[in-house]
């Protein structure tokens, strides 16, 4: 068993459970490795065991890239036991690992060793299920394939926040969107009295708002009168009509939901990419696409999900799909080697981030490793 640390950390109690279950029912040798080194230790002085990894999608890459670049997946049985929230295991449970612990567990027992495709590029990094090309998405870290540096690659920690990041409820300091807070002149004091006030008073002789009217004073005592100084370019109506165009302008998310006009939809940004799949030229630098999507099986219902069992298998073809095609309609094809270049550009690989790169090339292996499922 190959405990993931971030799995102590984030869901103890499952490991607990998958400790249990598995130490009851087989011989078990537990590693706790504190880093990628650990982990290859611990690979290397397996024997005849079957490596069982507890933790994250980000666990079985590591490990499945570390046999591979061995020589020696495609003889070692795997099996996972997922600890992590749904979206950290979602790899694991598109191949069909149960995510339930106990499920899990048993499944190493009593399960089955189903033989999966795999991707590997000309850099010997490998792909499970599917890479995107190019990513760019907020708070995309570059990494090596081979297992990422740093704490949130060991399991230790997430990938910390950009402290230059703006905070989610923060809106806008400056420009037209800011909000716009009423302007005081020099010397004055938020709770004083507008420039002019004492003289608002009615026929009546009632003073109006932001008069002297016994409650608020007037002018803080100590300061000295503003009542001659310039006022502002621009008067509170004036500010008041900005303010409103601005709302009026500025898209509101959710907007149709609530009965409003529909939310404006931020038009896809486009990437000159050269794009072959088996010598065939599906995409070519004079017409930019959106991305470039490679799988090692068919996806059903547009996201990586387990084929039903009546589904055809790959026949160890890659499922290349070329969307914002000058047709059109996203272009799809079935390839052995796919050869993306460009100007550089990053790629997510499952859940590993890489890049800036300008020409990669992957290779899809049939049959090149095997993962234990429920039967």
């Amino acid at each position: 068993m190959i405990i993931d640390p971030g799995a102590r950390r984030v869901d103890g109690e499952s490991v607990r459970i998958a400790k249990d279950v598995l130490c009851a029912r087989a011989t078990t040798k537990i590693c706790l490795p504190d880093g990628l080194e650990e982990v290859t230790r611990a690979l290397a002085r397996r024997g005849g065991r079957r490596p069982v990894v507890v933790g994250d999608d980000r666990a079985l890459l590591r490990v499945v890239t570390l046999l591979h670049r061995e020589r020696t997946l495609a003889t070692t049985p795997l099996a996972m036991v997922p600890v992590g929230p749904p979206a950290a295991v979602a790899l694991a449970s598109a191949l069909g690992i149960p995510t339930d612990a106990v499920r899990a567990a048993r499944t190493v027992i009593d399960g089955f060793d189903r033989r999966l495709d795999l991707l590997v590029d000309d850099s010997d990094g490998v792909v499970i299920g599917e890479l995107s090309v190019p990513y760019g998405g907020a708070g995309a870290h570059p990494v090596d394939a081979a297992g990422p540096p740093g704490p949130a690659r060991a399991g230790e920690a997430a990938w910390p926040a950009d402290p230059a990041a703006p905070a989610a409820d923060a809106g806008p300091t400056t420009g037209p969107g800011a909000a716009q807070a009423p302007e005081l002149a020099p010397g004055r004091a938020a709770g004083d009295a507008a420039p002019g006030a004492e003289r608002a008073a009615g026929a009546d002789g009632e003073t109006r708002a932001g008069a002297d009217d016994g409650r608020v004073p007037r002018q803080r005592q100590g300061r000295e009168s503003v009542a001659d100084r310039p006022q502002p370019w621009w008067s509170p109506a004036a500010r008041t009509a900005w303010t409103a165009l601005t709302l009026l302008t500025t898209p509101v998310a959710g907007r149709a939901g609530a009965g409003g006009p529909p939310a404006r939809r931020a038009r896809p940004s486009l990437v000159r990419l050269r794009v072959e799949a088996d010598g065939v030229l599906l995409a070519d630098l004079d017409h930019p696409v959106e991305r470039v999507s490679v799988a090692t099986r068919p996806l059903f219902g547009g996201a990586p999900a387990r084929p039903p069992d009546s589904a055809p298998r790959s026949r160890g073809l890659a499922e290349v799909v070329v969307y914002g095609h000058a047709s059109g309609s996203p272009v799809r094809l079935g390839a052995r080697a796919v050869t993306v270049s460009g100007p550089d550009f990053h790629y997510r690989a499952d859940t590993v981030t890489a890049g800036p790169v300008r020409t990669r090339t992957w290779r899809l292996l049939p049959d090149a490793w095997s993962v234990t499922l429920p039967r």
